[in-house]
């Protein structure tokens, strides 16, 4: 056997995991960047001097600063919050690359406004929504591009790039539109919605790099006219409003998409935002003084989470699975935050620095340290799995609704906690970092009870991951875990 990356319960042939699917996965995450990007450098911009004097932070009190900074800062996740969620039909429509490239590209006007502003609130907080709304529609579409057209051994690892892409957001965010329409290829699925099976074959032998009567190709397909059939609407009607109703709230469907959206809505509640959007406010309270030696720090910060992103896509997400990476990673993960918070309380450094006093200790390094944990382990489970989950549990002909349905749920509850931060920061000081690694500690005994193992399953069969619900006790998503797991769901 040997040491091997990718899943070992499934029967891919060595093939299909070539070159060309990880270089599919990785063009179409470029877009990806621009979301890392804007996501993260707003928190260091906020902390220029040049900023902050332009928008008029300086002149103003603490409440009026932390409600500019939550407006600034918001603004972007409502733009991703609509991106997300009103885009699908293109998808469904054009098609996932045209989607994507027309998402980059409306990023590119709001960059655009923002590089302009100067000064001007009105015009950043409209580039700010625009650049959101490409942004949310880039997240819904890459990964269920990647998990439509990755084999099950690796799917999570292609995946993933989206991820290790999305936190080196600081290279060219225009690439994808420059590349997108010669590096990649419709997913083999979409064309077969479209009733054009010549052209899914093609696709799928072309992604595969399989011969046309290699037993994979021939079982693929046939999953994939299986799914197309239980998808299809009964005689006589068709895809509209009421279909789409009906088909979510049947049983298999519905306690995939309440699993969906509590994912992405702890997904945010880990406390990860805190220090994304506000890391040099957070490090301030460490003690940290100086404009650059915060943004220094933010750095490391940004490097720790790239180096958890690829510790998950190369290792984690197809060796330790979803379910456990979620687990391990909610308990693990909350012990940086009980320190921090801890040392927050006993040395309040934020007052020791205003003092004059900033003489640090060992003490105080560790709690540097703990952040940087936190980004890593934080990186390494719950920012990956939760995007793979969501992008390969729902049936194939609504999978694109559902996925946007938990997108926007995603970015509506990081609009939620990006706006209330900066008063959580100020009102409750260290209780804020006790109030989310509490949080983390649900979270993981939540996952142990309800979330499924998926790792290694064909995505989208019988309204899922697997055909037939057996060994997902009961809640049809596929499970190698205990029947726990399921408990609680249709």
């Amino acid at each position: 056997m040997g040491f091997n990356l990718h899943a070992d319960n499934s029967n891919d042939p060595p093939e299909v995991r070539n070159w060309r699917v990880h270089l599919i996965a990785l063009v179409v995450s470029m877009g990806a960047i621009a979301m890392g990007y804007d996501t993260s450098v707003i928190g260091g911009t906020m902390a220029l001097e040049p900023f902050r004097r332009d928008f008029g932070m300086e002149r103003v009190s603490d409440l009026e600063t932390d409600t500019l900074e939550g407006n600034i800062v918001s603004t972007f996740q409502a733009g991703c919050f609509f991106g997300s969620l009103l885009t699908f039909p293109l998808a469904e429509r054009f098609g996932r690359k045209m989607a994507i490239v027309l998402a980059i590209s409306i990023f590119c006007v709001g960059g655009s406004l923002m590089t302009a502003a100067s000064g001007h609130l009105g015009m950043i907080y409209a580039g700010r929504a625009i650049a959101g709304f490409g942004i949310g529609s880039v997240s819904l579409q890459v990964p269920v591009y990647i998990a439509e057209t990755s084999p099950p051994s690796i799917r999570g690892r292609l995946v993933g790039i989206f991820e290790i892409c999305s936190q080196g957001g600081r290279c060219c965010r225009v690439v994808c539109c420059s590349w997108g329409s010669s590096g990649v290829r419709r997913p083999p699925r979409w064309y077969a919605k479209q009733d054009r099976w010549e052209e899914a074959e093609r696709s799928l032998i072309w992604i595969r790099k399989l011969p046309a009567d290699h037993p994979m190709i021939q079982d693929e397909m046939q999953q994939i006219r299986e799914q197309i059939q239980m998808g299809a609407p009964a005689a006589g009607t068709k895809h509209d409003f009421w279909n789409y109703v009906h088909r979510l709230g049947q049983k298999g469907t519905r306690n995939r998409i309440g699993i969906g959206l509590l994912l992405m809505a702890f997904q945010n509640l880990t406390g990860v935002n805190i220090i994304t959007y506000y890391s040099p406010r957070i490090f301030e309270t460490l003690g940290i003084t100086g404009t650059d030696t915060k943004l220094f720090a933010t750095g490391f910060y940004g490097v720790a989470k790239t180096l958890g992103m690829i510790i998950f896509s190369v290792w984690l997400v197809e060796k330790v699975g979803r379910r456990s990476g979620l687990i391990w990673g909610a308990f693990i993960g909350s012990l940086p935050m009980w320190y921090i918070g801890g040392y927050v309380f006993r040395a309040d450094p934020e007052g020791a620095a205003a003092r004059g006093d900033t003489a640090r200790n060992a003490w105080s390094y560790l709690a540097m340290v703990c952040v940087y944990l936190y980004g890593l382990i934080y990186c390494a489970t719950w920012q990956g799995i939760t995007w793979v989950i969501c992008s390969e549990v729902f049936p194939i002909d609504i999978r694109m609704l559902c996925v946007a349905l938990t997108t926007a749920n995603q970015w509506l509850w990081s609009f939620i906690i990006s706006r209330t931060t900066p008063y959580m920061i100020t009102s409750l000081g260290y209780g804020t970092y006790f109030f989310f690694a509490a949080l983390m500690v649900c979270m993981g005994f939540w996952a142990w009870w309800f979330v499924p193992e998926t790792k290694g399953e064909v995505a989208g069969g019988d309204g899922g991951v697997v055909r037939g619900s057996a060994r997902g006790q009961g809640c049809g998503m596929g499970s190698e875990g205990r029947g726990r797991s399921c408990k609680g769901g249709d």
